[in-house]
Parts: structure tokens; C-alpha cells; sequence
């Protein structure tokens, strides 16, 4: 559709309205795709596959082996909630330079997004940027939980070079960094609740001349949540203004004649009319 629009100069929007209403008008059944299927059909139209005068030959990588890496990084990246209600191009976009880079990452590291996205002849998305940096921070995570990574103090551009090592073992890594990410929230729940309790009690250690120092607890992961919980919208809250109306204003007869439709409404308005007036007259009573 986004490649109609394109070579037609059509409003994306417009166009895809018009094909659902006649999807719908016409009752056809259309099979989705699946998010294996798109990745599989966009990656097949990077130029990256063959050396040509704009991609040198250390940037030429094999297909099978760079669409089988990026169907990992995308399925990775479904497990985690990054593909959760967005749009799917610029997850694959970042999942597909991670494989590239990885696959040979000695000559590719230095490579950024948008030269990656110009040298394979295909539009960069807006939000692939954000999408690549969620995706490293959760490859960042996963290599906290291996051991032999864990001493390399990896950072989002070092932890590429691992790609392969923690795609292999990502079943167990994920459910490793869930479960300490649910155990953190707990504890600090926990914490939370003994705050109240202990603020009136002094720690047996604290007050004396001999004090200890007190412990510190370290660090953990960052637990494994959609980014909409991790990193909230910001809501602003508006006072109303002076000029709201709240209901319990004084209603006009005016404003009562504009909602009079019928003549016996009429009628019985000109009657409860007359009578308050009549009662007005009548005098009070010695």
C-alpha cells in the first residue's frame, strides 16, 4: 500500500480509508500477513546481496543467513512487548541492521542506521531510531544473565558483537530476566510497606558511636515490561476555567422556550406560567 501511494502521490491515509470501505462494501476476504511473512518480503528488497559500485564488498551479506538472524531479532523483540501496537517497518528496519552488523560486526560497527538504510536503498522510519536503541537495551539485559558476558561490561555497541551467542540462548535468558524483573517489583513493594513501619524505629545499628555503615543493595535488571508501563506518557492536568459550566446554574425562561416542542408543551409552559404570576399577586395573609 505505503508503495501504490508512493508511485501514484497518494494520500496514504485516503487511500488506505478507501480500500477498507471497499473490503467491507464488498465483503471480500483478504489474508493477513504475518510478521514472518513481512520481514521475509522486505528484507528481500534490501540491495545488499550482491556487490554493485554502492555497496563494497564487505558490506555484501548473504540473504539466507541475514533474513534467518533478523526473523530471530523480530521474534525477540515480539517476546519483549517491543511490537506490541506499533507499526511492524521500523522494528524489522532495526532488527535487520542488528543482524547485519553482527553477522560481521568487525567491519560494520562503524556503520550507522541511516548510512545502513542508504547503502541498502530502502526509506529509513522515523521511529526505527528508538526501536534499534528498546531492542540493544533488551540485548544489554539478556547479556547480564551469561556469565562469561557478564565480565566484558558490555555496552549497546560491544554487546552486538554477541548477537549470535545470546539469540542462541534466548528462551532461557528471557525467562531469566522476567522472572528478576517480577521479583525486583515485589521487592520494592515490600520495601514500600515497611517504610511506614520502621520510620518510627531506629535500626539496632545507626544511632551509637560505632556505628556501621550501612549496606546497599545492588543493582538490578530492569524488569522486562511494554515500554508504554516503563516509560509512561506524561498526562497534564488542566484546571477548568472559571467560565465551566457545572449544572446548577439558573435556567431563563428563554432557555426554556428553545426546548419546547410540542403545542401542549406550549400550552402547559403558558399555564405553570400564569399561575406563578398569579401567586405573586395574591397578597400575603394578615
Amino acid at each position: 500500500m505505503g508503495t501504490i501511494c508512493t508511485l501514484l502521490y497518494a494520500d496514504l491515509d485516503l487511500f488506505s480509508g478507501t480500500y477498507m470501505q471497499m473490503v467491507k462494501l464488498l465483503g471480500l476476504d483478504v489474508p493477513s500477513l504475518c510478521l514472518a511473512d513481512l520481514v521475509k518480503s522486505y528484507c528481500s528488497s534490501f540491495k545488499l546481496f550482491q556487490a554493485s559500485p554502492s555497496v563494497p564488498a564487505k558490506y555484501v551479506e548473504d540473504k539466507d543467513k541475514m533474513l534467518s538472524r533478523t526473523l530471530l531479532l523480530v521474534e525477540l523483540a515480539d517476546e519483549t512487548w517491543l511490537v506490541t501496537g506499533r507499526h511492524p517497518l521500523p522494528i524489522i528496519t532495526a532488527a535487520t541492521f542488528l543482524a547485519w552488523q553482527s553477522l560481521r560486526p568487525s567491519d560494520r560497527l562503524t556503520c550507522s542506521l541511516a548510512q545502513f538504510c542508504k547503502l541498502a536503498n530502502v526509506d529509513l522510519p522515523y521511529p526505527a531510531a528508538s526501536r534499534l536503541q528498546e531492542l540493544l537495551a533488551v540485548l544489554l539485559q539478556m547479556a547480564g544473565q551469561l556469565a562469561w558476558l557478564q565480565v566484558l561490561k558490555l555496552n549497546k555497541r560491544s554487546v552486538v558483537k554477541h548477537i549470535g551467542d545470546l539469540l542462541q540462548h534466548r528462551h532461557m535468558l528471557v525467562r531469566t530476566a522476567f522472572r528478576d524483573g517480577t521479583a525486583e517489583v515485589e521487592t520494592q513493594q515490600q520495601q514500600q510497606q515497611q517504610q511506614g513501619q520502621g520510620q518510627g524505629q531506629q535500626d539496632e545499628v545507626g544511632d551509637g558511636p560505632f556505628d556501621l555503615p550501612k549496606r546497599k543493595r545492588p543493582a538490578s535488571p530492569t524488569p522486562l515490561l511494554p515500554p508504554c508501563m516503563l516509560k509512561p506518557p506524561k498526562r497534564t492536568h488542566t484546571l477548568p476555567p472559571e467560565s465551566a459550566v457545572t449544572g446548577d446554574e439558573d435556567i431563563s425562561d428563554s432557555e426554556i422556550e428553545q426546548y419546547l416542542r410540542t403545542p401542549q408543551e406550549v400550552r402547559d409552559f403558558e399555564r405553570a406560567q400564569a399561575a406563578s404570576q398569579a401567586a405573586m399577586r395574591v397578597p400575603n395573609p394578615p
